[in-house]
């Protein structure tokens, strides 16, 4: 399984940026992996942001960004995406994708997921 992130860089506060995650790999099956985003900034442990079961339904946020983040996806295309919007200096991060191929359900916990793509970086200037 490969993950693929793109659609960081620099934005001002209160700004917007949209990032997305392409999954492909002959054993990805996207009805059977739960998908999810998460971030780690410079010197800080790695945050879980959002996350959407395999079997879709509504995503779940961290409080931190629910209200701000919408992730969606494209079951067709094994897609996701991050619509990041009123951006914050403290979202400032690399962001990554990652999958958990052996479960459909959703966690929080970064541990539970044995794929990630290769980050791609969110600055928020303030």
């Amino acid at each position: 399984v490969q993950l693929q992130a793109s659609g960081g860089g620099l934005v001002q506060t209160g700004g917007s940026l949209r990032l997305s995650c392409a999954a492909s790999g002959r054993t990805f099956s996207r009805s059977r992996s739960a998908l999810a985003w998460f971030r780690q900034g410079l010197g800080k442990e790695r945050e879980f942001v959002a996350a959407v079961s395999g079997i879709g339904g509504r995503a779940i946020y961290a409080d931190s960004v629910k209200g701000r983040f919408i992730m969606s996806g494209d079951n067709v295309e094994n897609m996701v995406y991050l619509q990041m919007n009123s951006l914050k200096p403290e979202d400032t991060a690399r962001y990554y994708c990652a999958a958990d191929s052996a479960s459909w359900r959703t966690s929080t916990n970064w541990k539970t997921y044995n794929y990630w793509g290769q980050g791609t970086l969110v600055t928020v200037s303030s």
